[in-house]
């Protein structure tokens, strides 16, 4: 049997996988380079839950091409830019529980308006970044 919690969001993430199960994935300081390194799978298929808190402005874009991401905000206000085919479009989340769907392929980056705690449910795959 798998290991029922209770878990916090912020020193556990989480791997849904396409056959319906969960992984909780402890987060340490290497956390993000086993992740981008591949020592954590390639998340084919996947979804990837995470939380994490913002001062600033993101310092760049992702883009996620194999699924779309769903960002909630917890707490602060943030607008998501997102650039796609038809334009540039801007998402004000400014209450706890709002969220933005950001189709696959969009590249997208945060603006922070305060500080904020989002939730990330990312089809992370094929995910990549660029400077802003």
């Amino acid at each position: 049997m798998t290991d029922p919690g209770p878990f916090d969001v912020d020193t556990t993430f989480l791997r849904l996988r396409g056959e319906g199960s969960v992984e909780a994935l402890p987060v340490g300081t290497d956390f993000w380079s086993r992740l981008m390194s591949g020592q954590l799978g390639n998340f084919h298929h996947e979804y990837l839950v995470t939380s994490a808190r913002y001062e600033s402005d993101w310092p760049g874009w992702e883009q996620h091409p194999l699924g779309d991401e769903i960002v909630i905000l917890l707490s602060g206000a943030v607008t998501f830019v997102l650039e796609q085919d038809s334009g540039r479009r801007e998402v004000e989340l400014g209450t706890p529980g709002s969220y933005v769907i950001v189709p696959r392929g969009a590249w997208h980056t945060a603006k922070v308006r305060i500080s904020s705690q989002l939730l990330f449910i990312t089809a992370g795959e094929g995910t990549r970044g660029r400077p802003a």
